[in-house]
């Protein structure tokens, strides 16, 4: 068996792996005889030098095999999950999540925290008071057993190296790597003892595969592995060129979230990415004959305020407030200093980077730029303008929400750089839903 910076040189020299050498790196970074430095040169040189699919599931294997897998052997539900590559704006699964359950399917949606520029579901969820993201393994499945739905973190004993594998991603620019992303969600979906599994691969300036060729080379690649793998799984390739929610921050996704569910407000790309994800969600577990009728029975249980009382209750039941849902201004974080962010002249909205949008969340504090630092869930932006808008010299492009006023500045500053106006009226892209694979 090599050393590991055997491995990391073979890696760098575009060698290609055997099963044997990935498991012992992984194995040895568990268990602590590899270090975070040699994880990050490992992903550099993968990241350069890429992997081959057998490469790509021996990394996705070993670190599923670092910690246990569940078993769900007596639920009378499918049990199906979805995950997406990261976006700004991206507050889906907090609704997907309670749809999908309120439908008769069980989702013990495991999720991450923000990951570069873009937001995590963790860090939104903990904008909650009480809200427990780490709860013990009893209180997981009696939640998921009970209500239908848990959306938590990644346990320590569920794909443990990848934990600590996606934090040092997070840190050292080596994010946008087609193995890297596909052994990392697939290692955690895997270990989940799913039915089935639903993938939403972002492409635009917001995502972290920017280019749609390289969006459906993940796509594909993920489709193919997890399939290899025996877990049936689709994509959907969908269009992240914008904020996908009018809200980009933690609390203030959690607002857009429970507005979306009681039919308050729904954000009309975030609606169909939504439901498109929730039918396919019900085909793949088989509670619906195709997508036509997945996407009836998602509707049917936003409408009748089942997934609403859903979502309320997964709250309730990993800690939160037992009337969150009624009374979220009563506990949502509130930033002291909310600001209007005007136009500086009539036009529409034309192009929007969102990539500089969520690095503005971060930088106002809602992200991280080290896996240490801790995160201001009420800090964000919220009533941005969407593509196609028509906007008046002088009418809002957004409102920013920050610690003090220098901050407010200068993400006021940043959020005007991100936006391009025109002068002449845009038309909106017909879909947010590019492309299915699957």
């Amino acid at each position: 068996m090599r050393l590991p910076q055997e491995i990391i040189r073979a890696k760098r020299d575009g060698e290609t792996l055997d099963a044997a050498d990935i498991k012992a790196f992984i194995d040895g970074f568990a268990g602590e005889r590899v270090t975070e430095g040699q994880v990050a040169a490992f992903a550099m040189a993968v990241f350069f030098r890429g992997m081959s699919q057998d490469e790509t599931v021996a990394l996705t294997e070993a670190m599923l095999h670092s910690g246990d897998v569940l078993d769900w052997a007596g639920l009378d539900r499918p049990v199906v999950d979805k995950h997406s590559t990261g976006g700004v704006g991206d507050n889906v699964s907090l609704m997907l999540a309670p749809i999908v359950a309120a439908c008769g399917a069980a989702v013990p949606m495991i999720s991450g925290r923000g990951l570069g520029h873009t937001g995590g579901t963790l860090d939104k969820m903990e904008a909650i008071p009480g809200y427990s993201v780490t709860p013990d393994n009893a209180t997981f499945r009696r939640t998921v057993c009970d209500i239908g739905c848990a959306i938590i973190g990644q346990t320590g004993r569920l794909a443990p190296a990848d934990g600590r594998f996606y934090a040092i991603r997070d840190v050292t620019a080596t994010v946008e790597s087609i193995p890297l992303i596909t052994a990392s969600i697939l290692s955690k979906k895997l270990a989940e003892g799913l039915d089935g599994l639903v993938l939403d691969v972002k492409s635009g300036s917001g995502a972290f595969m920017v280019s749609h060729e390289d969006a459906r080379a993940l796509a594909a690649s993920l489709v193919a592995v997890a399939n290899g793998a025996g877990l049936r799984t689709t994509a959907l390739l969908t269009r992240m060129d914008e904020s996908l929610a009018s809200a980009a921050g933690n609390a203030v996704e959690i607002r857009n979230a429970v507005r979306f569910l009681t039919g308050a407000q729904r954000d009309v790309a975030l609606e169909e990415v939504t439901l498109a994800l929730a039918a396919e969600m019900l085909l793949s577990a088989r509670l619906a004959p195709d997508l036509i009728e997945g996407r009836k029975q998602a509707d049917a249980a936003l409408g009748d305020g089942r997934a609403a009382e859903t979502f309320a209750k997964m709250v309730a039941a990993l800690g939160g407030p037992s009337d969150f849902v009624e009374r979220m201004e009563d506990y949502l974080p509130a930033a002291p200093i909310i600001r209007e962010i005007v136009a500086d002249e009539d036009g529409f909205v034309a192009t929007v980077d969102a990539r500089r949008l969520g690095l503005a969340v971060v930088e106002l504090g809602g992200g991280r730029t080290r896996p240490q630092d801790a995160v201001d869930h009420a800090v964000g932006f919220s009533d941005l303008a969407l593509i196609g808008r028509r906007l008046m010299r002088g009418e809002r492009l957004a409102r920013v929400h920050a610690r003090d006023e220098a901050t407010a500045e200068r993400a006021a500053a940043a959020l005007r750089e991100a936006y391009g106006l025109s002068g002449e009226a845009i038309e909106r892209d017909a879909s947010a839903v590019l492309e299915r694979f699957g």
